[in-house]
């Protein structure tokens, strides 16, 4: 009987779900399975397809670009505690009862919506030879000749990297905000009594407490870190040489410009996994913390 029960409460769940399972699977799990026979063969839209075993595997090792894209990658994961550092700090910051601070959160999330192409043009102008970011330095004394900052090999990756950076800041810090505002007021007051000061009511009370939401976007960031596609597509396309060519874009030109779809899935296996031993690790470190009703 209570078997039937928990069957008939279960079935509304899975009926809400459905839609969202059903693009899950046709769209994410349904390649990801296919890809693994695909990476097999030296796929060929005109050609025969031959199966060629882990002949591609073999190959992304002793590939150079594929090497430089996934160092390229991994280097990129430096924004991560950076990003996650600025954003708790910009949601004490926003949590903060002051006049006008509705506006505050409103102008820090704007860059989380706005439109790729548009941040890319916005971005492409100021870091340009004869763009603001050049004249400002200039005029202050700190460099003395212009620079290409998207140009430049020196620089080009860690520009990209702080543009993440700029973009991300808003939805990390809104998702630390909610973990903020669920945090029981009256453990501040009691710490306040306690004479605890701002740094230690951070320290002891809202670090400890956030990392349940330090956990989970840690792990997202890093995640979106490793796989990082839009900013260089949009901006270098992975030049000036391979300064800027990560693996998720590497992959992309793989197989969709130069249509070598199996090797372009091999690349892609190596990637998941690379990206799943990570989140492994991201699991291992910590899930603990939080706030417990109990």
């Amino acid at each position: 009987m209570r078997r039937r029960t928990l069957a008939s409460d279960a079935l509304p769940a899975w009926s809400f779900m459905a839609p969202g399972l059903l693009v899950i699977g046709v769209f994410v799990l349904f390649p990801i399975l296919y890809s693994i026979p695909l990476a097999l063969t030296n796929y060929s839209v005109l050609g025969e397809t031959d199966f060629v075993g882990l002949d591609n595997f073999v190959k992304a090792f002793k590939d150079d670009s594929f090497i430089a894209s996934l160092r390229n990658s991994m280097t990129y994961v430096i924004v991560v505690p950076v990003l996650q550092l600025l954003s708790i700090l910009m949601a004490i910051l926003v949590n903060s009862r002051i006049p006008g601070i509705k506006a505050f959160r409103a102008a820090y999330y704007i860059p989380v919506v706005t439109s790729m192409v548009a941040v890319a043009l916005m971005w492409n102008w100021l870091l340009s030879q004869n763009g603001l970011v050049n004249y400002i330095l200039l005029e202050l004394g700190i460099i003395h000749e212009k620079i290409g900052w998207l140009s430049t090999s020196s620089t080009a990756l860690y520009v990209l990297m702080f543009i993440t950076l700029w973009k991300g800041l808003g939805y990390y810090m809104m998702l630390y905000l909610a973990g903020l505002q669920a945090i029981p007021t009256d453990l501040y007051e009691a710490a306040i009594v306690d004479g605890a000061s701002a740094a230690q009511r951070v320290r002891h009370i809202t670090i400890p407490l956030l990392r349940p939401y330090v956990f989970f976007c840690s792990l997202i960031s890093l995640m979106g870190a490793i796989r990082v596609f839009d900013e260089m597509f949009v901006l270098t396309n992975g030049g000036p040489g391979n300064a800027t060519l990560t693996s998720s874009l590497y992959i992309y030109q793989e197989g969709i410009t130069k249509l070598n779809y199996g090797y372009a899935s091999a690349l892609g296996l190596i990637v998941s996994v690379i990206v799943g031993v990570v989140s492994i690790v991201v699991f291992r470190v910590n899930q603990k913390g939080g706030v417990n009703p109990y």
